[in-house]
């Protein structure tokens, strides 16, 4: 095998809470993970010149050992002692500094690639546990799908799919820091915190209600307040009849549940017809891994 193609799928937190902060700087965490249909694609094709190489087709996105995908090649090239050299073509759907996960999906479909494409022999484990010394976001990445995720985000629990829904998908015109957010968060004074075990109990039973009037996102607290707009588009998909509507991550992507599919995409029209946000997407969840 010579070249090998890999998609990278967007995720959304359908829930996400902050327990605390440790020593180490990072956020015990508890949240719940989705993939949703908004991917990237990666193409992997072996060299006989050492090497890694990266092309895009987003001028935003370095090329070299800054860039996540270099970083994720290098760590496994170096591990197995690969002599050869790789070029990865990257082309990018998901949102940048969306909240989406779009660099540790990229990340976690080239360890995948790579893997296979060299023959390394990692098992599943082995890869997520590498991945997780580049981003807390890797492991889940590299199996995707409805996951109850904990620790620093490493500590992975599979759940059922939720029930068939739509989406509306939308990213604003601006950038967040995720270091900004968690620094302006104080966890450990939090007084609310979302229902994550109803949520799962939710999604275990088939409820897309349960799970919809229970989702929360503790850091909204800190991204809506410097960033209104978050919340503008959130109203704006409730009134389009979304059963509830969130911001991802540490933002600012912000989604909406749909029972109907008509009316998850005129929810996409109207924001972008209102400008709210350029990057807008009508999408579903999906368990592709």
């Amino acid at each position: 095998m010579n070249r090998i193609h890999q998609r990278a799928y967007g995720k959304i937190n359908i829930g996400l809470d902050v327990l605390g902060r440790r020593e180490n700087g990072y956020h015990e965490v508890r949240m719940i993970m989705q993939t949703v249909d908004i991917y990237d694609d990666l193409e992997m094709e072996r060299t006989a010149q050492p090497g890694i190489r990266i092309q895009t087709d987003h001028q935003a996105l370095p090329a070299g050992r800054d860039n996540l995908i270099y970083k994720a090649a290098e760590l496994l090239m170096r591990d197995k002692g690969i002599a050869e050299g790789v070029e990865i073509t990257l082309t990018k759907r998901i949102p940048i500094a969306a909240g989406m996960a779009g660099g540790s999906a990229d990340a976690a479909a080239v360890m995948r690639g790579l893997n296979r494409l060299f023959d390394m022999g990692y098992r599943t484990e082995e890869l997520q546990k590498l991945g997780v010394r580049l981003g807390a976001d890797i492991p889940y990445c590299i199996v995707g799908g409805t996951m109850l995720s904990e620790g620093i985000g490493e500590i992975l629990s599979p759940l059922p799919a939720p029930p068939m829904c739509y989406l509306a998908v939308a990213k604003p015109d601006i950038d967040v820091s995720t270091k900004f957010v968690y620094e302006n968060l104080h966890a450990d004074s939090l007084t609310w915190h979302p229902d994550i075990d109803g949520m799962a109990d939710a999604i275990r039973a088939g409820n897309l209600q349960g799970m919809t009037e229970r989702m929360g996102n503790v850091l909204e607290m800190v991204t809506a307040r410097f960033y209104p707009i978050i919340e503008e588009i959130k109203e704006l998909m409730r009134r389009e009849g979304a059963m509830n509507a969130l911001m991802s991550g540490s933002g600012p992507t912000v989604f909406g549940v749909y029972t109907n599919q008509e009316q998850a995409k005129r929810a996409v029209w109207r924001i972008e017809r209102e400008g709210l946000a350029k990057q807008v997407f009508a999408a579903t969840f999906c368990n592709p891994i």
